[in-house]
This record gives structure tokens, sequence and C-alpha cells, in this order.
């Protein structure tokens, strides 16, 4: 090769370091660009790479100069200094348990709390039941056939024999009104234990004033009642502002839970004032059937108190529900409630010829229905062939 073409040749390719014993044959002329499009690449993401590390770097500041202040000052800022005002204290009780105020029928060290019903030594006896009324409780089922918008609650229990009926007696039901037997009994109990007596007297105030049924609360501001004419106007008007009234005289709504958990009752319980529209009082047909027998027990009240009890319940106002499936002779003492979707009546009948029966019917219904009364006062009337006859 000439001089000027050799010197030609190397200037242009002395800048490619090639293999020891490489030979320039027509397949590694054919790989130059290809090692060149590499090293191109190499840089073109070497670019990109100090691109992304500057983008990375302003997203962290921005959020270093933003969002973290702002998670400072509400979160732990807080952590460290929970609250600028020493003197506010947090109740965790009440945040743990918010119902404890109202469903608590418990006093330790200055907490209340809910506890279970007492199952060793209740205070109350216990129905002692022999044999199910089977052919009562077909009648029953039958009945409510008959009537598919009510879902009903039904127990009987026969002093006599101590045989029973029971449709849904354990299934949880609104009780409107009819809690008010519970509060009466506690009432009683707390009579005898001294707490307060029947001639002690109670001014209505707009606390207690309330709507719903009773006279009450058209009467005058102040004006004072003793508790017996309280405890009356509860029970035959099923007046709600004289149940507000002696509910808080005995204690609100912890004490009668108390009084009911220690009575042995586990499925009945008050957290509501009067009026309870919501439906939040509850009970069974069981247990109230169970309160309705104990308050004919010695061991449980006494004489004066079972008679001044069912004097009251012996004057009900209501007697359009199982009164009205009764024949003109017999006595029914009871209380009834009402809440619209929910009817219901409990009580005692006395027949003519000296039978005597518990019964309990709740029945829940569409709003203001009145096939709950039909239906309540259809069963009275089975019930008191089947028992009487």
């Amino acid at each position: 090769m000439p001089e000027l073409a050799r010197q030609q040749y190397n200037n242009r390719y002395s800048q490619y370091t090639y293999p020891r014993q490489t030979t320039f044959t027509r397949t590694n002329t054919q790989k130059r660009p290809v090692y060149i499009k590499r090293q191109a690449d190499k840089k073109k993401i070497e670019r990109n790479y100090f691109i992304h590390r500057i983008v990375s770097v302003a997203v962290v500041a921005m959020l270093g100069f933003s969002v973290l202040p702002y998670g400072f000052n509400k979160v732990t800022k807080f952590m460290l200094n929970p609250t600028p005002y020493k003197n506010v204290k947090a109740d965790y009780q009440q945040l743990l348990f918010p119902t404890s105020n109202y469903l608590a029928n418990h006093w330790f060290l200055g907490q209340r709390s809910l506890e279970g019903a007492e199952a060793k030594k209740p205070q109350m006896t216990s129905l002692t039941e022999n044999s199910r009324l089977s052919g009562l409780e077909n009648q029953l089922k039958n009945l409510a056939s008959m009537y598919p918008s009510i879902h009903p609650s039904v127990y009987v229990w026969d002093y006599e024999t101590g045989n029973y009926a029971d449709i849904n007696a354990d299934e949880i039901f609104p009780t409107a009104s009819i809690i008010k037997l519970p509060v009466l009994v506690q009432l009683f109990r707390s009579i005898e234990k001294n707490q307060l007596t029947i001639y002690d007297e109670m001014p209505l105030t707009e606390y207690y004033r309330t709507e719903g049924s009773g006279s009450l609360q058209f009467k005058a501001a102040n004006s004072k009642y003793s508790i017996d004419t309280l405890a009356r106007m509860m029970i035959t008007e099923s007046d709600n502002s004289a149940t507000n009234m002696i509910m808080s005289k005995l204690g609100a709504m912890p004490d009668i839970n108390s009084g009911i958990r220690e009575w042995g009752l586990k499925h009945t319980y008050v957290q509501t004032w009067l009026p309870d529209l919501g439906g939040t009082n509850h009970s069974t047909a069981r247990d109230m059937a169970t309160i309705l027998y104990n308050i004919d027990n010695p061991n449980f009240l006494s004489t004066t108190s079972r008679e001044k009890i069912f004097d009251y319940m012996g004057h009900v106002h209501n007697n359009r529900l199982i009164a009205a499936g009764l024949p003109s002779g017999a006595n029914f003492l009871h209380k009834t409630g009402d809440i619209g979707k929910m009817l219901g009546d409990a009580g005692i009948v006395y027949a003519p010829n000296g039978k005597k029966y518990i019964v309990v019917i709740f029945a829940n219904r569409p709003h203001n229905s009145p096939l709950g009364k039909e239906f309540i006062v259809k069963a009275s009337e089975i019930i008191y062939n089947n028992m009487v006859y």
C-alpha cells in the first residue's frame, strides 16, 4: 500500500481497538456499527439516569417541605405533646364502653360496668315447666300462618299443672310500655329496702315531661305527686312522664338494670327513657312471664307490695288486646305496650272456675297495622279455650 494511503487508513481506524490476532474479515467489518451503537446507548442511559435523579430529588424535596411539616403538626407533635389543654382529661372508659352509663348494672371503685344475670343465686324463682301444650301451640301456629305480616312471640303457663306453650318465647322483642312492669317491681323492691316510701312526693318538672301516653304531660309545672300516684298512673294510663319520674327516683336506668340482673333475667334491659319509640328497651315473653310469676312469690315481694301491684294492674285502661279475647267473667291483671311496630300484652288470667294462667303475647307488625291487634285477640280466645275447657 502506498505510504500516503497507509497514513490515511491508520488515521481513520486507529480509534478502534481490536482484540489481538483479529483478522479483518467481512464478518468483523459488519460488527463495527453495532459496537458504536452500544456506546451511544450507554451514554444515553447515563444521561437519562442523571435526569431521573434530578426529578427524584425534586419530588423528595417537595414532600419534605410540604407533607412532612403537615404530618409533624397533625401527628408527631401530638404524640410528643398530646394536648395543650392539660386540665382536659379524656374519659377512656366512656370511649371504650359508650353504653356503660345507661346499660351498667354494677358499680365498683367509681366505674360502671355491665355484668351478666345472676345464674347461681337468682332472686327470682324460675317457672317450673312440665308438659308442653303441643295442641295449643299448633293452633297458635295455624293462627299465625293466617297473618303472614305478623311475627309473634307467645308464652303461656298454667299455675296448677306447670304445663306451658312456647312460640318464640326466648326471642328478644321490643317491650314498649310493658317495660314498666319491671320498673314497678323494682320500685316496690326499693320500698321494701326502706330506700323510699310510697308517700314520698316528686315535682313534675320539664325534665320529666314527655309526649306519648298518659295525662301527666298536660299537668301544671312543679305540681307534686306521690310515688303511689305516679306508680298508678304509670300502669293504669301507661303514663310516660310518671315512668320517667319513678325511674329517676330509683337511680335511673343503671339501677333498674342492676335489679333485673340480680333477679336472674338475662334478656330484659332498659336503655331508653320513655317513650321508647325506637324499641330499644327489650325483653322476651319468658322473662316477662317470670316477672309476673314472682309478683306472687312471697320470697320475692311482700304481701303488701303484691296487693298494691295487682291493684294497679287490675285497673289498666287498655282492654282491647288479650282482655278482649276473654269472657266477661274472667279477670285479667296485666300491662300493655304499643310503639307502632310492636304491640303486646302480658298478664295473669283468673277464670271464673278458678283456673289461673300467665299469658304473654308480643306481635311485631307493619307500623300501626290493625292486624296486630286482631291476631292478639284471636290468640287470647284460643288460649283461654284450651286452658279453661
